[in-house]
């Protein structure tokens, strides 16, 4: 999937949690809905767009829900 799609999705589901006036509710928010909704290659997409790109096209709710939630998005490995 190519990571334009993945910044629009993502962008949309920040858009509603961006009503959570706690922010560390709406970074948990976003956080969640990707890890229960996205499959293990479009997290690993979205993650390595913030590491080499500083998420350019995302909207900041994005961002801070990857970067305080890290461990919860990367897809395990599989050994």
């Amino acid at each position: 999937m190519e990571i334009g799609k993945l910044v629009k999705m993502a962008n949309q589901i920040a858009l509603f949690f961006e009503a959570e006036p706690d922010v560390n509710v709406a970074r948990q928010g976003v956080a969640n809905h990707i890890k229960r909704t996205w499959e293990p290659r479009m997290r690993e997409a979205l993650l390595q767009h913030i590491e080499e790109k500083g998420g350019e096209g995302l909207r900041p709710l994005v961002i801070e829900a990857f970067r305080h939630h890290k461990e919860l998005l990367r897809p395990r490995s599989r050994s």
